[in-house]
């Protein structure tokens, strides 16, 4: 059930106030790095609710005119097709969605930095791909002892050996796909080059978690661990915060570790570290908006719950994610939290599963009422779910056909006979489909039609692994998916 526990006109002021402050401070070129999501940022507004998508863009664009963007991603997400959990994309994809999305928002995209390359076919693909779009692309390697060997790191052995990104504007904001994609490496790399040029260049850290002021073992902050538990991050005591002013910080395992090297760094080419510590590097005034603790700390266990049946799925899909699965039981267990006892969803689409015999979905509004939905001849359980919640939501009785079989019915025979599906079930987006064209002429269909935003944050469970298209509907209509890690048919293949 939502309940809001987070202030986003507050976060957007004070964040928007300290990254200007930050900028002031430094001379010819300041880079910032950008951690999360820039302007699609669903896993903060999972586990702080309130929090806005696009917050971070929206801040993001009043420096449009002085600032560019590079994107870093990691070769190894590349060859790994490693996939975006909230879009369903993989990262190189998404690379080129994020640099469409940023001009859509007139943000000037200077290049792309692929870090920790190799010179495999898969590389030099997508490394072609981006050139011919016009697309500036330059290559980072990976350097032996990194992030210890600060001789080597620091030098023509080590960052020395990467290409130098041009850039012609005095704020550089590096982003990245996702997690582990090298951006403060892309940011000190640049930095090093600079200084071999005389120039003087900053650097600072735009963070969203691990978030600093609150208790390690907050929920919010295990939320992360576990959205990061395929890369072994670890949230940790800020040792460096802590020597410095007596203060307690929480920060995370790559940003502790890399700090002696952004220290020498700084050191070498301005004279003096301005941080004494990773949590000094960063700009987070998140855990200052929270109004609501207990709210965002129910937020943050269904998320913790709902990356444990990812993992579980991705287990059953490819045999991989067993460290990720413990690295979350974990985490649930510090928190005494049950996947089945703390999320009502899972119990209640158990015993519908029971009672027909067949997958079942059950989906909680955001006023607590849970509702159910069974696999029939004509529908998918999740497309069944989804009508009973938009007439749920609606004031509609729950046995009126706000579809007419009518229309269903040609459908599944075009599905079939002429599409050559196997499956006659209509899937969500095709119920959604035929719903809009029923609601031109059916009062009732259009009532459930004006209810489909009040679906956003309602939290679905499936007793099967949905299909992508089922499962994307959900996604974008901004519900919250778990599924049990098991298939509908015992067939090998899987669509």
């Amino acid at each position: 059930m939502f309940i809001q526990g987070y202030d986003n006109d507050k976060y957007l002021k004070l964040q928007s106030q300290k990254i200007k402050e930050r900028i002031s401070l430094f001379g010819e070129k300041l880079y910032i790095e950008f951690g999360g999501k820039l302007f699609d940022d669903f896993h903060a507004s999972r586990v702080l609710p309130g929090f806005e998508p696009d917050s971070k863009i929206r801040m993001l664009i009043e420096l449009k005119d002085e600032a560019e963007i590079i994107i870093a991603i990691n070769t190894a997400d590349i060859e790994k097709n490693k996939v975006r959990g909230d879009l369903g994309i993989t990262y190189d994809l998404d690379v080129l969605r994020l640099i469409d999305a940023f001009r859509g928002y007139g943000l000037y995209v200077g290049s792309v930095v692929m870090t920790r390359f190799t010179d495999t076919p898969a590389a030099q693909s997508f490394k072609l791909k981006l050139e011919n779009l016009g697309i500036k692309v330059y290559k980072h390697y990976a350097i032996d002892g990194y992030p210890h060997n600060i001789p080597k790191i620091v030098s023509d052995e080590g960052f020395g050996l990467n290409e130098y990104a041009e850039t012609t504007r005095p704020v550089v904001i590096v982003t990245a796909p996702g997690p582990g994609s090298g951006k403060m490496a892309t940011c000190l790399s640049q930095i090093y080059h600079e200084s071999k040029k005389g120039m003087k260049s900053g650097y600072a850290k735009f963070e969203t978690f691990p978030i600093w002021n609150i208790p390690l073992s907050h929920p919010v902050n295990l939320a992360y661990e576990a959205a990061t538990a395929d890369l072994a991050d670890v949230n940790m005591i800020d040792p460096f915060h802590l020597e410095a002013y007596g203060v307690t910080a929480v920060n995370y395992n790559r940003d502790v570790e890399v700090f002696p090297v952004l220290r020498s760094m700084l050191e070498q080419i301005l004279g003096e570290c301005p941080y004494k510590s990773p949590t000094d590097m960063g700009v987070n005034m998140v855990g200052n908006c929270i109004f609501d603790h207990e709210a965002v700390s129910a937020a943050a266990k269904q998320e913790i719950i709902r990356r444990y049946y990812s993992a579980l799925c991705k287990h059953r899909k490819d045999g991989g994610a067993k460290i990720e699965i413990e690295k979350i039981e974990l985490i649930m267990r510090k928190l005494s939290c049950s996947p089945v006892l703390d999320r009502p969803v899972v119990e209640v689409a158990a015993k519908r599963a029971e009672e027909t015999s067949a997958p079942a979905v059950a989906i909680e509004l955001n006023d607590g009422r849970i509702v159910t939905g069974k696999t029939s001849s004509l529908l998918g359980a999740s497309s069944a779910a989804l009508l009973n919640a938009l007439k749920a939501i609606a004031g509609i009785d729950k046995d009126e056909d706000i579809i007419s079989p009518d229309i269903l019915a040609p459908i599944q025979v075009l599905k079939t006979d002429h599409l050559g599906n196997h499956n006659p079930r209509l899937h969500t987006d095709e119920v959604l489909i035929a719903l809009a064209i029923t609601a031109v002429n059916s009062e009732s269909a259009d009532r459930a039609m004006k209810a489909l935003p009040a679906l956003k944050h309602a939290e679905v469970h499936s007793t099967v692994i949905l299909s992508e298209v089922d499962a994307s509907t959900f996604r974008k209509l901004g519900m919250q998916l778990s599924c049990e890690p098991q298939y509908q048919t015992k067939k090998l293949f899987h669509r």
